[in-house]
């Protein structure tokens, strides 16, 4: 599975890993401050996103999987991983299963399964034929049925695109998403114990990780360390970027 990826800044390896219906471009601005500060950002489209090969089949061991490949690939020996969201079930799971990294940070999201809460935005995607639009208002318009929140919806939409003869289409592979909606929200099974450092880092204003939520990672991952960044909701690199990109920072330059 090839992936792409955008790279900025050098020193020490950091990969940085984005959410469900996101791409390597949500988070570039703040990885371009964390590569100021002296890391090597490697930002990387999940497989079915962004740039990024397709394929069938979508749950956390293939995105391990391809994980494990793209640092092979590249040469990356013991980097950081950071992931939002999926892309932190993505490293929880990496590091249940695989050995090469040398600390990890989960960015509002545990390992404990969650309800489906997509389903409106996967029926708002589908409602939308992008060879059928002529325009991204009528795009818009279509997908303000489903998706009220226009902040939210604007980010979603960023995976309609023209391509080259003029017409839309999606950045994402909407109908595996659909058909795996509840592998996104998969628990993952915690069975090894992980001696290196992990932060786990949550939006003061999101519901996504509990006080308990901390506790059962701290079991398996000793070196465990909690970070609320006040303010943040669970698209805590958007809401809070200073408090993101400090906290990231902070950690790191520790470990």
């Amino acid at each position: 599975m090839k992936l792409h990826f955008r790279k900025t800044g050098e020193g020490k390896p950091l990969v940085v890993l984005h959410g469900v219906f996101g791409s390597s471009d949500n988070l570039h601005t703040v990885c371009k401050q964390i590569g100021e500060a002296g890391y090597e950002v490697y930002m990387v489209d999940a497989r079915n996103h962004g740039q990024s090969e397709r394929g069938e089949d979508f749950n956390y061991q293939v995105l391990a999987q391809d994980l494990d490949e793209f640092l092979s690939e590249q040469g990356l020996d013991k980097p950081f991983l950071l992931g939002h969201s999926m892309g932190g079930k993505t490293v929880l799971y990496y590091s249940q299963h695989y050995v090469n990294y040398s600390g990890l940070i989960l960015v509002d999201i545990a390992a404990r399964g969650y309800k489906r809460h997509h389903d409106h935005i996967i029926q708002g995607l589908q409602a939308i034929d992008p060879k059928a639009i002529n325009s991204r208002k009528e795009a818009e318009e279509i997908f303000s049925q489903y998706v009220t929140d226009p902040g939210e919806r604007q980010f979603l939409l960023k995976n309609l695109y023209r391509t080259d003869d003029g017409a839309f289409d999606w950045r994402i592979n909407v109908p595996v998403l659909a058909a795996n909606a509840g592998e996104v929200v998969a628990n993952i099974e915690l069975a090894k114990e992980v001696d290196v450092p992990l932060l786990l880092m949550r939006g003061g204003a999101s519901n996504y990780v509990r006080d308990s939520d901390f506790d059962e990672v701290k079991a398996y991952y000793p070196k465990a360390e909690l970070l609320t960044v006040p303010g943040a909701n669970h698209w805590v690199h958007a809401t809070n970027s200073t408090g993101f990109v400090s906290g990231v920072l902070n950690f790191l330059k520790r470990i």
